[in-house]
C-alpha cells in the first residue's frame, strides 16, 4: 500500500528518529548506590549492569548485602528511566505531539 507523499515524509522522519532515540539510549551511563556507598552498580541505557563495586564491610552480612544489591539495582533503573523520558521529551516536543501521548 503506497501512503500519500506527505505521510511517508512523516514515517520516514519518525524511523530516523527512532534511531537518533536509541543510539542515545545506547550512551546513557549511570551510577547508583545503597547503604551510604556501600554498594554501588553501574547501568547503561539499556539496563545492563555493567559493574557492581561493595565494600568489604558489608560482604559478611548476606541479607543486608543482597539489599543493597536490589536497592543501588532499582535506583540504577529509575536514573537511566529518567534520562530516557528526558531525551524522549526533548526530542518529541518539536513534534507538536500532545503531551503523555508517549
Amino acid at each position: 500500500m503506497k501512503l500519500p507523499g506527505n505521510m511517508q515524509a512523516m514515517m520516514k522522519q519518525a524511523e530516523q528518529m527512532q534511531k537518533k532515540m536509541q543510539e542515545e539510549i545506547a550512551l546513557i551511563r549511570v551510577e547508583a548506590s545503597a547503604g551510604g556507598g556501600m554498594v554501588t552498580v553501574k547501568m547503561d541505557g539499556k539496563k545492563n549492569v555493567t559493574g557492581v563495586k561493595i565494600d568489604p564491610e558489608v560482604a559478611g552480612d548476606v541479607e543486608m548485602l543482597q539489599d543493597m544489591f536490589l536497592a543501588a539495582c532499582g535506583e540504577a533503573v529509575k536514573q537511566v528511566d529518567a534520562q530516557i523520558q528526558q531525551k524522549m521529551g526533548g526530542m518529541l516536543g518539536g513534534m507538536g505531539l500532545p503531551p503523555g501521548l508517549f
